[in-house]
């Protein structure tokens, strides 16, 4: 029987013709292994101060007026209104220059864009949707817009992003967008559209006035739970 020594381990058996090379992963050495370096990464600071305020708009209890702007519009409805706007996009410059050339009338039904001309279109009841944009920086520019459409009974909604309505006009970005009417193939799609954003925006005047909770980081809520277990050894220990 080979008895065995306590405390030593037995030599490990290696082959003679693999030679033991370990890697160097000091300067000049060999590759070191790919890794996640995000945390590394200085990024540009128009970028950090993005995600700064993204971080700062979750902490904080945002008003009504300001939260409305984060109800958007799901991706089913998204997807349906801009099938419809498509088809109303807006001339680009080549598009003027052919018809000029080959001198034909300039089309009824197109999207309106622009603060003042959305504004005069649903004050004078000429509007039939509005499209306003969530992420209108500074919000103040289209922070009144939707209570104007509710008051004139306009149909209003929400959508993620302007430059996805910028594309419509042919512009990098656009705050909002307005329909002054369709042609007859697509009314009952505009009515169907108007209906279900009346409901959802128009009607609901606690969307308007709803505040959203702060939510808190990571750390407080880790804080937070050790606080919470500590009551509950202390309530522990008064029951015995």
């Amino acid at each position: 029987m080979v008895q065995k020594t306590k405390g030593k381990r037995a030599p490990k058996k290696t082959n003679p013709l693999f030679e033991s090379r370990p890697r160097n992963l000091g300067p000049g050495g060999d590759v070191r292994p790919k890794r996640d370096l995000t945390r590394y990464v200085r990024w540009p600071k128009y970028i950090t101060i993005q995600r700064q305020k993204r971080v700062l708009m979750s902490r904080l209890k945002v008003p009504g007026p300001i939260n409305q702007f984060r109800s958007h519009l799901e991706a089913a409805q998204h997807n349906f209104l801009f099938k419809l706007l498509n088809k109303y996009k807006t001339e680009s410059k080549a598009d003027r220059i052919t018809r000029a050339a080959e001198k034909k009338a300039k089309p009824e039904q197109q999207l309106e864009f622009g603060l003042n001309r959305v504004t005069y279109l649903v004050e004078s009841g000429k509007a039939k949707l509005v499209a306003i944009a969530g992420d209108v920086d500074p919000v103040e520019l289209v922070l009144w817009l939707p209570q104007l459409c509710a008051k004139m009974g306009v149909a209003y909604c929400i959508v993620r992003s302007k430059a996805e309505l910028g594309k419509l006009v042919h512009r990098k970005t656009a705050s909002c967008v307005a329909l002054t009417g369709v042609r007859k193939e697509d009314q009952a799609d505009l009515d169907t559209v108007a209906n279900a954003y009346k409901t959802k925006y128009n009607s609901d005047a606690a969307l308007r006035k709803r505040e959203s909770d702060g939510k808190l980081g990571i750390k407080s809520q880790h804080k937070l739970e050790r606080v919470e277990k500590v009551q509950e050894q202390k309530e522990i220990q008064k029951a015995k």
